[in-house]
């Protein structure tokens, strides 16, 4: 672990441009590395936050195969919201990149070339998945089947999500394409392949050794499980038309594998920051005193604590990750989330619902964040997060502290008397603040700093309930400007300790309080005038809106609703009847009749006896319409009459044909006629008493 060092370089996990973002990877990635970006700038550290879109993915692919689009239309597509979601939640990158760039490119094919012409990789020709009647071979996602180490039969090709193992597709029980839905064969193919075994010993000392103490469990874990069954070389090149070019002779049509590809970007990403800064970006990736932080996902960890760190180590020139502070999954409602199943909550469709709102989700988020173990995100506990905390808390001490500045002093904070014991605690607490929640930032706690920052309140809360300016000012109004000006300090401090977690309502607490002044984490801890004498503040406004039952409801029924869909979707529809064959449709007299006359059939209220001329003969019809026509209503319509159908009694009266009917788009029963622009079309279902209702 690198003490005291003069530069930090975090990088966020490369998102997939395949789709939108949703609450998952807001708690697991994004909002913890920028809680750790703003905190380290409030420090005056010199910090370069990265990330981008990753663009090079089988999924991309795959996803462009389904739309019917270009693989660069996707990524287009999916860069824009994803983007706009980073920004609409106020997640700081210094720089957002894209793989698609000519500088990653360049970056990635420079890369693989000096490894290339330093012979770390083996030159191999192996036998690859290859699906004939698409004619290609089958890389990662493009293939499914059962998991070889807990039986899940939808493993992907280079990752079983359901026990999370990392795989080859050539590991897949009864693999399918998922192009054709064929079962592929194997085919030679000849790949570039790095010897994650050469690394075995240096991984296991500078993992399992050097970072031992300062690792998360999770991680260690599964590295050391990697490490416990044996490393094995690692494709880096794939049979693919999208992706970036093999810099080498001898690889056309071939790509470099998106995993070799994708960490790369996060250097692509800092040289274009720092050219547009005018900053040198070496000093960011090869520099000792430099610590190197990646924010992933459970499911990146290999990627990022193994082969990424293999190659950095191979390459020889760049610094290695100081900490890798992977987060476990979150849930919904009780289930996993799903793209696929669209058991999500999306944050471009959460700001229609919620648009001023996105502090009360980074801090459920956070409240709730799955550091440890998997957590589970319900629309009720939002709910209560946002109601009795920020609203509650943070909010009330807030609106209390400004509205009495205002009713008693015109918004100036006074000039405090003589501090009273209670009075130097209280400020003694709040100096300590700023430490307690930064040990726990540097440890990686997330959840655990959030909840201090919401003891700063709670303190202030206190010691307004204990001291009662409300009272005092009638008795004793010189005490009350101290108390006042204690409380304006824990507010002025609140400004300050709550930007890392909640950045729209710091950005608030500046305009309402008026501190254009550049306080910093160390002020908090230092100064107890962090808002001076004679400065004025503002009024008043709500911090935090409650949030009603109607509007966690509409969340919950839409989930519902998607519940539904998915049963339905996944349900096995069986023919109610036999199949008809041309031969059986053909057999239907099918003709256009008019209704001459019509009268209700005495003692039954739905059925109606019609004289139908049909252009070969005048027959007559009993149909089941009777709730839904008068009689005057049907004389002189056209209907379409199937007139070959057996006759059958109906009430005394024979019914020598059956007129067909359909419901429009508003669900009214209407005559399938050719005169309107209904289709002919009815189900047997709905044959009654002579209508056919389709």
């Amino acid at each position: 672990m690198l003490e005291n060092p003069k530069r930090y370089t975090i990088t966020a996990a490369l998102p997939y441009t395949n789709g939108p973002i949703h609450i998952g990877h807001l708690a697991g990635v994004y909002v913890p590395s920028d809680i750790y970006a703003r905190y380290l700038r409030l420090q005056g550290k010199d910090v370069a936050f990265i990330c981008g879109s990753d663009e090079h993915g089988v999924a991309i692919s795959m996803k462009a195969k389904k739309e019917g689009i270009t693989p660069q239309q996707v990524i287009d597509k999916y860069d824009g919201i994803i983007r706009k979601s980073f920004i609409d939640f106020g997640i700081s990158f210094d720089n957002y990149s894209r793989t698609s760039s000519k500088i990653h490119h360049d970056t990635a094919s420079e890369f693989f070339r000096k490894l290339y012409d330093n012979g770390d990789f083996i030159e191999e020709v192996t036998e690859q998945l290859y699906d004939a009647k698409a004619d290609q071979f089958l890389a990662d996602r493009f293939v499914i089947g059962t998991c070889p180490k807990c039986g899940n039969e939808e493993a992907y090709g280079d990752q079983c999500e359901k026990c999370g193992s990392t795989l080859n597709a050539t590991d897949l029980i009864n693999p399918k394409s998922t192009i054709t839905g064929e079962t592929p064969i194997l085919k030679s193919t000849k790949h570039w392949f790095l010897p994650l075994d050469r690394y075995d010993d240096f991984l296991k000392e500078w993992i399992l050794v050097g970072h031992a103490k300062d690792w998360k469990t999770n991680v260690l874990g599964q590295v050391k499980s990697w490490l416990d069954d044996g490393l094995k070389p690692r494709a880096v090149t794939r049979d693919l038309d999208w992706g970036i070019d093999v810099p080498v002779e001898g690889a056309e049509g071939k790509k470099l594998y998106v995993w070799f590809d994708a960490p790369i970007g996060y250097i692509s990403s800092t040289k274009e920051w720092a050219a547009r800064e005018g900053k040198d970006w070496e000093p960011y990736w090869k520099d000792a005193d430099t610590k190197l932080v990646h924010f992933i996902g459970k499911d990146n960890i290999v990627f990022h604590c193994i082969i990424f760190p293999a190659m950095l180590k191979a390459e020889g020139s760049f610094i290695l990750p100081d900490n890798v502070p992977a987060n476990e999954f979150l849930n919904l409602e009780g289930n996993k989330l799903s793209t696929s199943k669209n058991w999500a909550v999306w944050l471009h469709e959460y700001l229609l619902d919620f648009p001023d709102k996105q502090d009360s989700l980074r801090y459920a988020l956070t409240s709730n964040a799955p550091e440890t173990k998997d957590n589970d995100f319900t629309w009720k506990d939002f709910q209560a997060r946002n109601n009795n905390e920020l609203a509650s808390i943070l909010g009330n001490f807030i609106n209390r502290v400004v509205v009495l500045t205002n009713k008693y002093y015109d918004g100036i904070v006074p000039t405090p008397n003589d501090f009273t014991e209670v009075d130097e605690q209280t400020l003694a607490e709040l100096k300590a603040y700023p430490a307690v929640i930064s040990s726990s930032i540097e440890r990686f706690r997330f959840r655990e700093a959030q909840g201090e920052l919401m003891n700063v309140a709670r303190l202030g809360n206190k010691y307004l309930a204990d001291e009662e300016p409300w009272k005092m000012v009638k008795e004793n109004p010189e005490r009350v400007k101290t108390q006042m000006y204690v409380a304006l300090q824990i507010a002025a401090a609140l400004r300050v300790l709550s930007e890392p977690f909640l950045p729209f309502t710091a950005c608030k607490l500046s305009g309402i309080l008026k501190t254009d002044l550049n306080l910093s984490w160390k002020d908090v801890s230092e100064r107890t005038d962090l808002l001076p004498a004679g400065h004025q503040i503002g009024q008043a406004e709500i911090l935090f809106a409650q949030i009603e039952d109607t509007e966690i409801q509409k969340q919950i029924d839409k989930l519902e609703a998607t519940k539904k869909a998915n049963v339905m979707e996944n349900q096995v529809v069986e023919p109610q009847k036999q199949t008809a064959t041309f031969e059986d449709f053909s057999k239907l007299d099918l003709r256009v009749g008019t209704i001459l006359e019509a009268e209700k059939m005495p003692k039954a209220n739905k059925l109606l006896v019609l004289k139908v001329d049909t252009g070969i003969d005048v027959r007559t019809i009993v149909s089941g319409i009777a709730e839904h026509f008068s009689p005057e209503e049907v004389v002189g319509k056209r209907v379409t009459v199937l007139v070959n159908l057996a006759p059958r009694a109906l009430r005394g009266v024979e019914s020598q044909g059956m007129i067909l009917m359909t419901n429009n788009a508003d669900g009214k029963l209407v005559f399938v006629n050719p005169d309107t622009s209904t289709s002919l079309s009815a189900s047997a279902d709905g044959v009654e008493n002579g209508a056919i209702i389709s």
